[in-house]
This record gives C-alpha cells, structure tokens and sequence, in this order.
C-alpha cells in the first residue's frame, strides 16, 4: 500500500510496528524486523541496555536511519513511573515519540486507564507524541483524544495472549466514534488475526510476541506483512453485505436457452 499513516508530526508506510524483545538473538531481531516490512519498531526502555543501564544491546543493533524508535514504558505501574521513563527515554533517544503504557494488573497485564490518562495528560503539556496503550472502551478512548492524543492504541487481548480481536464489536464502536487513528496493540497470535483487523478498518497493529514467539518469526513477520496488505485493500475495496440466503452468482434473467432461443 501507498497510502501513509500519520502519527502528528510521523509517518509510517508499513502499517505495522513491531516490537523488538523475545528474540534469540539480535540476528533473529534484525531479519524478522526486516522480513515484516515495518519502518517503526517499538521498545521497552525499562527492559534494554540505555547507557549504564543493564539490559540486552538492543540500540546498538537497530539502524536508526532505517527505523523510527517508538519508546515504551513497558514495566510500569504508576503514572509516576511512566513519566520518568519517558521523560529518560527522550532525553537519551532524542524523541519525543512515546507509547504509554501504565499496568493496572500484573496478571492479566491490563491497563489502568486513570493512570494513562492522568500520564497522558501531563506528556502531551509537556511536548510529547504520546501513543496510549489503553483497553478496548470508547470513553477511556475519548478521555485520552481530549487529553490530546493523537492516536489511541486499544488491546486485541491480553499482551502476548495471541487470542486476536476477542471484542469485535467494541472495537467497531471506537472505529466510528475516533476521529484519530486507531492502532490495535496487544494480542494477535497469527497473520488471520491481522488481516481481520485490517478489514474492519483498523489505521495500523502493533505486535511483538506473535512475530517473536513463533516457531519460525522471519517467516511469521513476512506473513503478518502480507495479512496487512490483503486486509487494507480488503477494507479498502469493500466486502459485500452478509445475507441469511443464497444469491445466485450467475443471472436469471436473460438466459440464452439450449435452442439459442
């Protein structure tokens, strides 16, 4: 696809962002990131090396030129926490391109809205291009749009589930009701699962433990990158209405007969 997804001041083509832990190795990182098409790729600056900080290499092995850096602030369960981690990764990354996140339950890895809401608010005052990992619910959504997001990224499932889009219907609603991009995050197991998501609308997915995770991820993230583009043009092209009954392919009405008649 052409067309480009604008996130404030950025711009992506592929549609997808990948994220960049659970590999085996960087080598294995590098092909799946490469294999997927992406040009964003997001990660847990909590969880990596960033200067004296331990934590895998994973900013020594990505070419910044190539891809943008969405830092996340994976790990965090207050809004505190999350302010003092993206406010560390802009000054250490130079972006002030962030995705939220702010963990409500450490089970279940859901979010705790009041708190993303309460961070967002303060890292939009503060200059940043706040991208909120949020649950699937229109009014969180909106809470988040007025807060000035300019993106809302509601869960498929449960991070690293793989269970796909389990709430159809509320996903649909956020599609109607947001005049911003919706970008699914959390939750998709397989390529199915990405183009399901395209074809209802979705602006962009953004996945990790589905590409990393699977028993071969440089084939996997080849396969997700295709599923994107069958399904934005599926979208795009416009499916025909379901019906209960059959509806003959071929017409009944001015049928040549057997006589030529």
């Amino acid at each position: 696809m052409s067309d480009v997804l604008k996130i404030g001041k950025y711009e992506i083509k592929s549609r997808i962002i990948l994220g960049t832990g659970k590999y085996k190795s960087m080598e294995e990182m590098n092909l799946a990131l490469e294999a997927s098409g992406t040009d964003m790729v997001t990660v847990a600056v909590r969880r990596v090396k960033l200067g004296r900080q331990d934590g895998p290499p994973i900013f020594e092995n990505l070419d910044r030129k190539k891809y943008t850096i969405l830092p996340n602030t994976a790990g965090c369960y207050t809004a505190k926490d999350a302010l003092r981690t993206a406010r560390l990764a802009r000054e250490a990354l130079e972006t002030d391109l962030v995705k939220l996140e702010v963990i409500g339950d450490p089970k279940t890895l859901y979010p705790d809205n009041e708190a993303t809401v309460e961070a967002a608010t303060i890292l939009v005052k503060e200059g940043f291009t706040v991208m909120p990992y949020t649950s699937c619910d229109v009014i969180v959504c909106k809470r988040l749009v007025d807060a000035g997001c300019p993106v809302v990224m509601p869960l498929a499932a449960p991070i690293g589930s793989g269970l796909g889009i389990t709430d159809r219907y509320a996903l649909r609603i956020i599609l109607e009701m947001m005049d911003v991009p919706v970008i699914v995050d959390a939750g998709v197991g397989t390529a199915s699962d990405i183009a399901v998501a395209f074809e209802m609308g979705v602006d962009g997915i953004l996945m990790n433990t589905g590409v990393a995770c699977a028993k071969d991820p440089i084939a996997m993230a080849s396969a997700m990158k295709h599923a994107a583009i069958a399904g934005r043009l599926a979208h795009s092209a416009g499916r025909i209405p379901k019906k209960l009954y059959a509806s003959a392919s071929s017409p009944e009405t001015g049928l040549i007969s057997a006589s030529g008649n």
